[in-house]
């Protein structure tokens, strides 16, 4: 027995050892990840703040004219316009694809119909098909024929359905107890009362991780506005900041870097606003 414990003691540091090394790797590999996502964003708002002739410099020193080509980019190059656009944009599709897939996700969990399966697999498999290999058949549709070219329309309309909403409305009304709806049911409270009182309630954190996911995805939007929308006018920020490339036919990496950092910012804002949202809302477990 007393050689027992002596071993016992004798391991004990050993473990502790090995836990402390794995726990020192393990944060020294996030130390190495975050240094390397953030040089690039560290290097743009350096660059953000000289001037023309510093820009283009191996200077990493920090100026003083970050405002200077704020204001140039915001006002010469249009950046402002830009930015409202695609807030509306934006808003307008996170808003209605939400709606969207709330209802979608009702339909396919508290309703039964013919081939519901089968239409519920139809909308993930849209999931593999990604925008550049329908947007000559949609650049067709939405100008053509429907003759939205040039408008919010264009570049709201479609991407308003989700099957990445709908899975996750899905999924998590799956996990709330059947006996709500039944209860629900049984005191004559309809479908769409059902949605309101019962089931949105208790879906903010699903509602806040696709407003996240969705946020990003339609502010970073490049390929389709740069299509359909030709008026500058109602172009988006991604496209506006390529051209900032071109202003004045010379190109000043200062403003285009002041341009990139200001339009990190939403993005930005809304992800730290949403973070706990975002993170309880792929917890499709009952514990949600």
């Amino acid at each position: 027995m007393a050689l027992e414990r002596v071993e016992v003691r004798r391991a004990a540091p050993s473990v502790s050892g090995r836990r402390r090394r794995s726990h020192a790797l393990t944060h020294a590999a996030l130390l190495v990840a975050v240094f390397l996502v953030g040089v690039p964003l560290l290097f743009a708002l350096i660059k953000a703040t000289q001037t023309s002739d510093q820009v283009v410099t191996p200077s990493l020193l920090p100026g003083g004219a970050f405002f200077t080509n704020l204001e140039r980019v915001w006002t010469e190059a249009n950046l402002g316009r830009y930015m409202l656009n695609s807030f509306i944009v934006t808003i307008a599709v996170v808003v209605g694809k939400t709606i969207l897939s709330v209802l979608a996700a009702l339909a396919f969990v508290y309703f039964r119909f013919p081939l519901r399966s089968l239409t519920f697999a139809l909308v993930l498999f849209t999931l593999m098909l990604p925008t550049e290999l329908l947007i000559v058949a949609l650049f067709d549709l939405v100008s053509s024929r429907l003759g939205w070219a040039n408008s919010y329309l264009a570049i709201i309309v479609p991407f308003l359905a989700s099957a990445t909403g709908t899975f996750l409305f899905r999924q998590h009304f799956l996990n709330i107890p059947s006996s709500l709806a039944d209860a629900a049911r049984i005191d004559g409270c309809g479908p769409l009362l059902f949605l309101r009182h019962v089931l949105l309630p208790l879906s903010a954190n699903t509602i806040g991780a696709l407003a996240v996911i969705q946020f990003v995805y339609v502010w970073d939007q490049y390929l389709w506005p740069l299509v359909i929308m030709q008026s500058d006018e109602r172009q988006v920020v991604q496209v506006g900041l390529r051209k900032l490339i071109d202003v004045g036919g010379q190109t000043d990496w200062g403003a285009v870097m002041a341009g990139t950092i200001v339009t990190l910012l939403p993005p930005l804002l809304v992800f730290t606003l949403l973070q706990e949202q975002f993170s309880k809302g792929f917890a499709l477990g009952q514990e949600k």
